[in-house]
């Protein structure tokens, strides 16, 4: 009696796993940034205001705003930002939000001031700061926020909840606008950091986005999601 190779029968397992990925993925991530940046807020909620001691150190447009409005913002975004992203609401809008906030960190408290090389630059990869920096937990925030802008806060979710009383949204496709936007979107971010890469990302963006809208609405997706 023949019976199906191994690969083909535990596809249909894995299928459903995905399934289970869904709804337990989005959630892992959102509950331990959520707690995160909610812990950060109420720091400062409840701590006095050092921001002031930062200097000019805050990348522009931040460094144009004083030391309190920032403190307040940051504060806020990331106590309303983190109680969102436990509930699953505006999951998308809010990730990016505290991709930016948490860049803005990284370069005003995290990244090493001076370095001639990525050897020095990796060596900020680290928990202390031992004066190369210490970026390790804000990258790994970033990391973790990445998903969360691109695919949303999954099945529980708010916003999941939300979806079903509207139509249901056509399939989704990755063409050339929805990866132009992503890159330009991403890249400019990172280039408060890494100006050469981030500006490389950012300017493939904006060219996938011209050359998308001088090719017409009828271009073809790049990928199929």
């Amino acid at each position: 009696m023949s019976s199906a190779p191994p690969l083909r029968s535990a596809l249909p397992f894995l299928a459903r796993v995905d399934g289970v990925g869904q709804w337990l993925s989005p959630l892992g991530l959102r509950v331990l940034l959520a707690w995160e940046f909610f812990e950060a807020g109420l720091e400062k909620l409840h701590g006095a205001n050092w921001f002031a001691d930062l200097g000019d150190k805050f990348p522009l447009p931040f460094s144009l705003l004083s030391a309190n409005v920032n403190w307040n913002a940051a504060m806020w975004l990331e106590l309303a930002g983190g109680i969102a992203l436990l509930i699953g609401l505006g999951t998308r809008y809010v990730s990016a939000a505290l991709f930016v906030l948490t860049v803005v960190a990284t370069y005003a408290v995290h990244w090493p001031a001076d370095w001639s090389g990525v050897s020095e630059l990796l060596q900020g990869y680290a928990i202390t700061n031992e004066g190369f920096g210490n970026y390790k937990l804000p990258l790994i925030y970033l990391v973790m926020l990445v998903p969360l802008m691109l695919n949303g806060g999954g099945r529980l979710s708010l916003d999941r909840l939300l979806a079903r009383w509207h139509a249901s949204p056509a399939p989704s496709k990755a063409d050339a606008t929805a990866w132009g936007a992503v890159l330009f979107g991403i890249g400019a971010t990172v280039s408060i950091l890494l100006p050469v890469a981030g500006g490389a990302l950012a300017v493939a963006g904006a060219g996938l986005l011209a050359w998308h809208r001088a090719r017409g609405s009828s271009a073809r997706p790049l990928v199929n999601a």
